[in-house]
């Protein structure tokens, strides 16, 4: 005899737990605490087997049968109802940590344990960051590229094509993670560059004007903000370093008695050990700064606590604080600069030069060998440049050196 929801709220628990019987194979086991849980009884390969539907009230008479009527759909089609909702269950469970961002996160992760750059994982943080309140905790398989472009669109919207293009570029590759992962089918994000402003290619501003440069080192003596500050804004134009490689100098790197700074790999952009000869400038600028060192590992501690570097933006605050413009100068242009005006002078082969910005060279056997051959020349030219910049500074008349 079919049941009745008056018959199953009525159902008082006794000492022993018993069961109401439906229709179909359908029936609730009363517990002696009062809970009714739903079953329903099947076979399936010669075996009678029991599925868990739910609990009642919860779980009404009526969908409970519509659940019943599910199961034998499943079994006539020869699949175990039992077995489906397993696999439904740990398909739910995957997916509920197959988010955008946990899998993000993951190959964040990954992309650490393998060596990535500093400024790179600070950069993919910020990536999932700012994605996160689109993307964050949608699973990764469901997201479709629309989802993609209208949280991109709200960057371009605010004039930062570049930004933009830059989370397109990171989503890009969390899917394609994602796909050789066995959690994604394909990338959504693939071809919304073509749906993006391109961003104007902006390079960064330098002085190449020697007399101009000669003005930029004579306010740089001016400044008398914060010591550490004016010892890093003096010790920029002499090396030819980036920006964040000489925020995280460490004591530990510096070999004042061979007169050179050892950068760790994991620390360069190009993942090798780079090592920079100081000038006399440079190590009387360092030994400064060793004076008035507090116990912080890092050469340039930030304001604030001896525990980080100072900011990325502290060199680029003083130049402003100075006069120049972000179209004028900045931190990383030095480098431009000084590769500018060491190429122009004709004194010193262009592998010295590239060897002493760190830049990768495309063949790697060429590259070893160079890292060796040009050391001397780099040692001379570290000085020679100290020197030059000295002149500069000094108001020496400015000569064309290759006349």
């Amino acid at each position: 005899m079919a049941m009745t929801d008056t018959a199953i709220r009525a159902a008082k628990p006794l000492d022993k737990q018993y069961k109401l019987y439906d229709s179909g194979g359908l029936f609730v086991i009363v517990r002696p605490s009062g809970q009714k849980l739903w079953r329903f009884k099947y076979r399936f390969n010669d075996k009678e087997q029991q599925l868990t539907i739910g609990t009642y009230p919860v779980v009404s008479l009526k969908d409970a049968r519509a659940k019943r009527d599910e199961a034998k759909r499943l079994v006539a089609e020869g699949i175990d109802p039992s077995a489906e909702k397993k696999r439904k269950a740990i398909a739910a469970a995957i997916q509920a940590n197959n988010t955008f961002k946990m899998v993000a996160q993951e190959l964040c992760e990954k992309l650490e344990r393998e060596g990535v750059a500093r400024a790179t994982k600070i950069r993919n943080d910020r990536c999932i960051k700012q994605l996160e309140p689109d993307l964050g905790n949608r699973p990764v398989a469901e997201i479709e590229p629309f989802e993609i472009l209208s949280a991109l669109k709200k960057f371009e919207r605010r004039g930062i094509h570049e930004t933009a293009n830059r989370l397109r570029a990171f989503a890009a590759r969390v899917f394609r993670y994602a796909i050789v992962t066995g959690r994604a089918r394909y990338n959504p994000a693939a071809d919304l560059s073509e749906a993006l402003v391109k961003p104007k290619i902006k390079h960064m501003a330098a002085i190449i004007d020697p007399k101009a440069l000669g003005d930029l080192l004579r306010s740089v003596e001016t400044f008398d903000k914060y010591m550490t500050t004016t010892l890093a804004l003096k010790l920029t134009p002499h090396l030819f370093v980036r920006p964040g490689e000489l925020r995280h100098m460490e004591w530990t790197e510096v070999d004042f008695s061979a007169k050179v700074w050892r950068i760790p790999a994991e620390k360069m952009k190009m993942r090798h050990e780079h090592v920079v000869p100081l000038s006399r400038q440079a190590l009387e600028i360092l030994t400064e700064a060793k004076a008035l060192a507090t116990g912080s590992k890092y050469v340039f501690p930030s304001i604030r606590t001896g525990l980080r570097p100072m900011s990325e933006n502290t060199i680029n605050v003083a130049l402003r604080r100075l006069g120049y413009s972000g179209d004028e100068m900045t931190a990383h242009g030095f480098r431009s600069t000084a590769s500018t005006l060491l190429n122009e002078s004709g004194l010193w082969s262009p592998d010295a030069i590239e060897r002493a910005l760190a830049h990768k060279g495309g063949d790697r056997v060429r590259a070893i060998y160079h890292r060796g051959a040009h050391w001397d020349e780099r040692v001379r030219m570290a000085q020679w440049w100290s020197d030059y910049l000295d002149r500069l500074r000094d108001g020496a008349e400015v000569v064309p050196i290759r006349a």
